[in-house]
């Protein structure tokens, strides 16, 4: 592995006084209320306390987006050893061979525990609908309400950590901005949070479990919603845990691209039920580019896509099902059908134009087989770690089972480590490392710091990147850096957008480190994949 390290502008974003804020204990603190945070909320022992901290309502998150479903073996004709060749296969050589074969012999049992608490997943004969995807060798993606699966399995866990909330096992804090990790010697104390009604509170675990998602908003064309503005990544890194594979940034191949529009995500199911990618002449081009066609995996597809926009000088391409059966279109993509109908747009009968999209961070927090980050005292789990599942491609529908898989790891070990230690709390006397003279801003224009850096992040570090492009995003992204981290911020948009510039530094170093092609990473200056190059980098802090 090659470790590379850069030296964040403050360990702090914001200067605090101990004795000035609000103090709260816990035995558990978990960051964030997606799919791997609820997951492993419920792997708390009851006798515990648990905080789970939401940057939204509970209800917004990138697992509530999710729309494919699920992976996991359930079909007769599918067997382990596809699903983990399938992933393997994907992750391009950087896949952990142990991991993978741990999450994907679980995966069964993990949808059947999904069942357990109340999820409905959609039906066919009386037994699980599966549905194949790029990247599957086999029909084995179950999906709920067609193609709403991560709203549903969302629903149903929600209500389930809500229920332990209310017998007083777990509190849930809503609209709560985690501001910075709290470390001691070495170990992670708990963290420093702001909400609009309470302001600043220090709040101390015995153990703390992140799970705060992904970093598609670093991208100017993203599925993903507001609150991914990489906050765990950048916190993280700050209190010196180490992150890897960053430079691995899945795009989606098809958004709905629609100008003036939000760009809605349109299901890689939709190609595995049948439907045609077609470009502005009508040409079925993916023939021209892999054999599996429109069933290839998101990288090649999406590069592919933006190929062919590149030839026919056209913003981008179309999806057709106009040959599918219109029944079949309308129960399992309603979704989709809603979305797009908004826009004058009936998916049985018109094309829909689609370009390619941030998607999913690969890459994240270093963590073991039990979900423990290279911090002690801190746990993580889901998108915002990198586990060696995905290696350096994530294939389809694995992202679920693995918030899953982890969030109960990391959860029961976080449970086990804080039932072992003493109920001795207490306050530690930290200091910011702010000095007393570092003015606060109110002069600078946030939004339009973070459109040029969305769009920058999408041309220069996008889908292809070079030598040239990356240097140039390197200086660029670096001055905006210097001059917003001088500034101290009272509220979270300007915390995010340094959260933001912090994480595009780490992408970028980690994107010009790797000198070759492989899985989402495509360099046009090396086009092929390099066997010398068959390593993780990782990046650690220099906390100087």
């Amino acid at each position: 592995m090659k470790t590379l390290s850069l030296a964040p502008k403050h360990r702090y974003l914001t200067r605090f006084d101990p004795k000035r804020i609000p103090h709260s204990f816990t035995d558990v603190l978990i960051i964030g209320g997606g799919i791997a945070g609820l997951r492993a909320a419920m792997a708390v022992d009851p006798s515990l306390q648990t905080v789970v901290l939401s940057k939204d309502v509970l209800s917004q998150s990138n697992s509530a987006y999710a729309q494919g479903g699920i992976a996991g073996v359930l079909d007769p004709l599918d067997d382990f050893t596809n699903h983990i060749a399938d992933t393997v296969a994907a992750g391009k050589g950087l896949c952990d061979a142990a991991i993978v074969e741990m999450v994907v012999r679980e995966a069964p049992e993990l949808i059947k525990e999904l069942i357990g608490y109340g999820t409905q997943f959609d039906k066919e004969q009386g037994e699980i609908a599966l549905t194949q995807e790029g990247g599957h060798s086999h029909r084995r993606v179950a999906h709920a309400l067609g193609d709403a699966t991560g709203k549903e399995i969302m629903r149903a866990m929600m209500q389930r950590v809500r229920e332990r909330e209310a017998a007083g096992a777990a509190q849930i804090w809503e609209e709560t901005f985690v501001i910075d990790l709290l470390t001691h010697e070495g170990v992670c104390r708990g963290a420093l949070v702001w909400n609009p009604r309470h302001g600043k509170t220090f709040v101390w675990s015995k153990q703390t479990i992140l799970a705060t998602g992904g970093a598609g908003r670093l991208y100017r064309e993203t599925t993903n919603p507001d609150i991914a503005t990489a906050d765990g990544h950048a916190f993280s890194f700050r209190a010196g845990a180490e992150l890897r594979d960053l430079e691995f940034v899945q795009f989606h191949p098809t958004v709905l691209y629609i100008a003036g529009s939000s760009r809605h995500l349109i299901s890689e199911a939709v190609r595995g039920e049948g439907a045609y990618l077609r470009d502005s002449t009508g040409c079925r081009f993916m023939s021209d580019y892999d054999d599996a066609m429109e069933l290839a995996p998101r990288d090649v597809v999406s590069r592919a896509i933006t190929s062919q926009m590149d030839k026919s000088r056209h913003p981008c391409v179309y999806l057709d099902l106009t040959h599918l059966d219109e029944e079949l279109i309308g129960d399992r993509f309603p979704h989709i059908a809603k979305v797009c109908a908004e826009f004058g747009l009936d998916i049985a009968r018109d094309l829909i134009p689609v370009r390619p999209g941030a998607h999913y961070m690969v890459g994240g927090l270093s963590v073991d087989s039990h979900g423990k980050t290279t911090l002690p005292g801190l746990w993580a789990a889901g998108e915002a770690t990198s586990s060696g599942l995905h290696g350096a491609n994530r294939l389809g529908s694995n992202s679920l089972l693995e918030g899953l898989f982890f969030g109960l790891r990391a959860g029961s070990g976080a449970s086990q480590q804080a039932s072992d230690e003493a109920d001795n709390f207490s306050a530690i006397p930290l200091i910011s490392d702010w000095s007393s003279g570092t003015h606060v801003d109110d002069e600078l224009d946030l939004l339009d710091i973070f459109n040029s850096l969305t769009s920058l992040m999408w041309r220069n570090v996008g889908i292809a990147r070079d030598a040239e492009g990356l240097e140039k995003a390197d200086l660029q992204v670096g001055f905006w850096d210097r001059y917003v981290s001088e500034r101290e911020f009272s509220e979270p948009h300007g915390w995010e957008l340094q959260n933001m510039l912090l994480t595009a530094r780490l992408i970028i170093a980690a994107a010009t480190a790797r000198n070759e092609s492989r899985g989402v990473h495509y360099r046009n200056d090396f086009p092929e994949t390099n066997s010398a190059m068959q390593q993780h980098i990782a990046i650690v802090a220099d906390l100087g």
